[in-house]
């Protein structure tokens, strides 16, 4: 019998091999410093905004120059200078994870460069009105730095430069939305595309600390606060399938709208116009944005965070054309291609479908289908269930709609794949077209 049982070396072994802890340490701290850095976007995203809505309501016509200004800059600096910060990010990550990218070109799409490139027009772009979110550029921002912590690595290291920036992304999810099962998921389900290639417990840890450095920062707050179920039953029944059917073809519809529109190959003047002056074109669309804006009133301008928040509390009046002008203005401006997400957006048009929805069954309890549409129609736009139905509950604190969000979700994802191919996906597909050309 060997005086050394097995669990003894084992021990023996993972105390003594430095490497393995120097690997685990640099993992770690690099966590920490993504997830701080995702909280700083925020602060600098919520900033920027809060001095746009007061130079709005200073002067509701400023927009009109100031916006179309602002965007042709930031199409114009991100073309010459930051091409792979355009867009959304999560494209781009995705893209970086594919088995067609050397690692001689994974920073066209990851790294600090462009993470700190990303933070500062993805914030001029709310400083500017435009309709964006931060939550997909917080995927490439944490997905860069995380990269970055391959250079300190020991050699021989059990840690991925794959895993790295898969933590990286899902650390980036889980810091800007503050929710970390909600990161989890959105790791597997969006990020892979593969169930069996799941974070090893390392980065899962990575995932859950960077999550932390926003709690301890802003609180363990919800981002919409507590919505209040009150009287789930059969009467739920009929305006809840409403709410996922309508969500699975809006969202479809907005991703197909997206897919053609940023591929391009369309041929109409439209496309042309952006091919050929792209800048000019920025411009048009940065008008159009605040055109949208001037006739809403303000709502349709920024990522649709307040407006959401009140509408889950009750608070102000929802126009029944939000939905329709915050669906435009959101394309729009993805179109113009700035920098910016479209998780916050999509939340906030999926309430508002809820919202109305509430309204025209006379539902009793409006917050249950606001969250309904919420987890829809994230869920139809991205065609990542899962993920939209966890992120939407822990924003809400709605573990007593788990079912109901899980249904509305996976009905939402079923309609719009009926409509459209996987959003993401697509434009990581038009993202590998950035690469170098191979020598014959």
């Amino acid at each position: 019998m060997s005086p050394h049982p097995p669990v003894f070396s084992a021990i023996r072994q993972e105390l003594y091999d430095w490497r393995l802890w120097t690997g685990r340490g640099v993992v770690l701290a690099f966590a920490a410093l993504a997830g701080l850095t995702v909280v700083a976007f925020t602060w600098m995203t919520e900033r920027a905004f809060e001095h746009f809505t007061a130079f709005e309501k200073g002067s509701w016509w400023g927009p009109l120059l100031w916006t179309p200004a602002s965007t042709a800059a930031i199409v114009w600096l991100t073309r010459r200078y930051m091409g792979g910060a355009a867009g959304s990010g999560i494209p781009q990550v995705m893209a970086a994870l594919s088995p067609d990218v050397p690692k001689t070109s994974r920073n066209l799409y990851v790294s600090v460069k462009l993470s700190a490139a990303k933070m500062l027009l993805a914030t001029w772009g709310l400083l500017a009105g435009l309709s964006l979110g931060r939550e997909g550029p917080s995927v490439q921002i944490a997905a860069g730095v995380m990269h970055h912590a391959r250079r300190w690595l020991p050699t021989r290291s059990q840690v991925s430069e794959h895993g790295l920036m898969l933590a990286g992304g899902a650390a980036g999810i889980a810091a800007a939305f503050n929710t970390p099962l909600g990161g989890v998921m959105f790791a597997i389900e969006e990020l892979s595309r593969k169930p069996e290639q799941r974070s090893n417990g390392l980065l899962l840890a990575a995932i859950v600390l960077a999550g932390l450095m926003a709690v301890s920062v802003y609180g363990n707050s919800t981002y919409f606060g507590v919505i209040r179920v009150q009287n789930l039953g059969a009467a739920l029944l009929l305006p809840g399938l409403l709410v996922a059917l309508c969500s699975g073809v809006a969202g479809g519809l907005f991703a197909r709208l997206m897919v053609i529109s940023l591929a391009g190959r369309s041929g109409d003047w439209f496309s042309r116009f952006r091919q050929k002056a792209p800048v000019r074109f920025a411009a048009a669309c940065g008008l159009a944005v605040a055109v949208l804006g001037v006739v809403s009133h303000g709502d349709t301008y920024g990522s649709g965070y307040g407006h959401t928040r009140d509408m889950l509390e009750g608070n102000g009046e929802a126009s029944p054309l939000y939905v329709l002008l915050k669906f435009v203005a959101t394309w729009i401006t993805a179109w113009a291609g700035v920098p910016g997400g479209l998780f916050a957006p999509a939340l906030a048009i999926g309430g508002a479908l809820g919202n109305d929805i509430a309204h025209l069954t006379s539902y009793a309890n409006a917050p249950t289908l606001i969250a309904l549409g919420m987890a829809g129609f994230l869920a139809a736009v991205t065609q990542a269930p899962l993920t939209a139905f966890i992120i939407v509950m822990e924003m809400v604190d709605g573990h007593a709609l788990v079912l109901s969000l899980m249904a509305s979700a996976l009905i939402a994802s079923g309609v719009s794949r009926l409509i459209s191919v996987p959003l993401y996906t697509a434009l990581a597909e038009l993202q590998l077209l950035r690469l170098p050309a191979k020598p014959t």
